[in-house]
């Protein structure tokens, strides 16, 4: 019999999304909203914290940064698919958010004159990249969880696995989840609900995620049959991931002046985008780097990761000290390099999905209860390639707008809905009588190494027509596979493996809807670009991607794109 839970507002995902949607509920409602706060991790291990960089904010118009430079900056770097509404409500409440953790805290990095710091980045024209050093995620993290501890009202759902959204009549009604400690099935009833999930890059093999992203917020949304996910083909490329490791080494990197080189010791970004060097933006340097690569003048690796240099030795002791102190330390402590004497080897690899729950301007999803924030969510913010540092303040942002949305919500008199005893009694069984209970002859993680590979092989920062198509005919045969597959630990408490095979089931579907939305979109938008359809498309294709599930797989449709300011023009840099 499932353990059943009540909440006023339910938090899926405790990374910065959800930690500043808690925090804003909290200091809203002077304590008095009850929040259940889930999370399949323990709260200070979510992906935000591996953020580097910095986070985007106008600080300094006097300077010469204003709100249109930095909305110009992002519809840009957007490839013109983002909505233009959306982008000026972010970049006017994004410094808020900076001046909001600064009050609570952060040890956000100053000059000698105690001025918040900020840095260059790739595709802003402005160096608004406001940092805490390299560790700006987990100094991010810690200041909102500190805040947070201020008010009591909260309980929290650490290793707690979710598996499911129960809905009754068109409207949320609360979450299935499985909890890590004692096996049991818990139902997390609630009025309103949050799902700041994070994103699905570990369906790449050289990745930037820690392995628990395995984007199952998305699925979860998706299956409710009522929520599309939007713009699932735009998965972004970081230019500068360690290898082999795929560690990220922050932009930062550039940001405080550090240079690419080519095996013949090149800086080859000259050839590629001259006006902004190292600091374009990343599906530019993405494509570049691979460019260099495959046409001979990457550096040679046993392990098939062919990469180029990351050169940070002229910048000197003192300011990759000051400035770079986690890069050193990752350096040093995965290659045994010091990056003040050594080039550091790195490729493009996978970081961030631009796409994600369809949502609106102020977060909220179809569904009059749902809400969806970070990188979770889609509000059209990104469009085909996502500027540096604008997510860590997306997620502050939607993460404060989502949080006060659902506290009007439920403040407004919101009731909560019944949770159908049918529906909890068919998740238990789908899960402990059917998945649990598989013994066939596949190893669910040798159908996950080759989702992996597919994925990276056939949707990577180059794709074809061909390419992508045979990758989706290879998940269909993986998720035939995944139903004959073999679970080897039958017990209920702390079953990682029942958690792997849960999340390869998510994986596989997501797989599934980024390729078709890749096989349709037939041009080259941003992070999108395709060998056999090389040029972007605006009179067919300035449009965003919806992807509905049905029985037989994803139904596609289309969305216009919201320009109010600018008409989308060619894209240098």
């Amino acid at each position: 019999m499932a353990v059943e839970r009540t909440h006023d507002v339910i938090v899926y995902g405790t990374g910065l999304a959800g930690l500043r949607a808690a925090v804003e509920i909290a200091r809203k409602s002077e304590g008095s909203v009850n929040m259940g706060l889930v999370s399949k991790v323990q709260l200070m291990r979510a992906h935000s914290g591996c953020a580097e960089g910095g986070t985007a904010g106008v600080l300094y118009p006097e300077e010469g940064d204003s709100f249109d430079l930095h909305a110009w900056d992002t519809v840009k770097g957007s490839d013109f698919l983002a909505d233009q509404d959306v982008i000026y409500k972010f970049v006017q409440q994004s410094p808020e958010e900076i001046m909001l953790l600064d009050h609570w805290g952060i040890p956000w990095s100053r000059d000698e004159q105690g001025k918040i710091l900020q840095r260059p980045f790739g595709g802003h024209s402005y160096p608004r990249a406001t940092m805490a050093a390299d560790k700006t995620g987990f100094m991010e993290m810690q200041c909102l969880y500190d805040t947070l501890n201020k008010w009591p009202n909260y309980t929290r759902y650490d290793e707690v696995f979710v598996t499911g959204i129960i809905m009754e009549e068109g409207r949320f009604a609360g979450l299935t989840a499985i909890n890590a400690f004692t096996g049991e099935m818990v139902v997390i009833r609630g009025k309103a609900l949050i799902i700041a999930s994070g994103g699905a890059g570990a369906i790449y093999a050289f990745t930037t995620y820690s392995h628990t992203v395995t984007g199952d917020g998305l699925v979860h949304a998706y299956r409710t049959g009522v929520i599309p996910l939007e713009d699932m083909e735009f998965i972004q490329f970081h230019p500068t991931g360690l290898v082999p490791s795929g560690i990220l080494m922050t932009e930062g990197c550039r940001g405080e002046g550090g240079y690419l080189r080519n095996a013949d010791g090149d800086r080859f970004m000259e050839q590629y985008a001259s006006g902004m060097m190292e600091l374009a933006p990343r599906d530019i340097i993405s494509r570049s780097e691979m460019t260099e690569i495959i046409e001979g003048r990457g550096i040679d690796e046993p392990n098939g990761l062919d990469h180029v240099w990351l050169d940070l030795t002229h910048l000197g002791a003192d300011r990759i000290n000051s400035r770079l102190p986690l890069i050193r330390e990752v350096c040093m402590g995965f290659l045994g390099i010091d990056p003040i004497h050594d080039m550091i080897p790195v490729r493009a690899v996978a970081h961030y999905s631009m796409g994600g729950i369809e949502a609106d301007i102020n977060g909220r999803t179809r569904v009059e209860n749902i809400w969806a924030a970070g990188e979770a969510a889609c509000h059209s913010l990104h469009g085909a390639n996502r500027l540096g540092t604008n997510s860590t303040a997306e997620c502050l942002v939607w993460g404060g707008f989502t949080g006060k949305e659902a506290l009007d919500y439920v403040q407004g008199g919101a009731d909560l809905s019944p949770v159908s005893a049918d529906q909890v009694k068919a998740e238990e069984a789908r899960i402990f009588e059917d998945l649990m209970k598989r013994r066939g002859s596949e190893n669910p993680y040798e159908i996950r190494r080759e989702l992996r590979t597919v994925m990276t092989d056939c949707m990577g920062v180059f794709r074809t027509g061909e390419l992508m198509q045979k990758g989706l005919d290879k998940v269909a045969e993986l998720k035939a596979r995944f139903a004959n597959i073999h679970l080897k630990d039958p017990g209920r408490f702390y079953n990682t493996n029942l958690f792997h095979v849960l999340e390869l089931e998510n994986l596989l579907d997501l797989g599934e809807v980024m390729l078709t939305g890749g096989l349709a979109r037939e041009e080259s938008r941003g992070a999108h670009s395709r060998r056999d359809f090389t040029e972007r498309d605006d009179e067919k294709w300035l449009k965003h991607t919806l992807a509905w599930n049905r029985s037989d797989g994803p139904e596609l449709d289309y969305k216009p794109v919201t320009i109010s300011h600018w008409k989308p023009v060619e894209r240098k840099y």
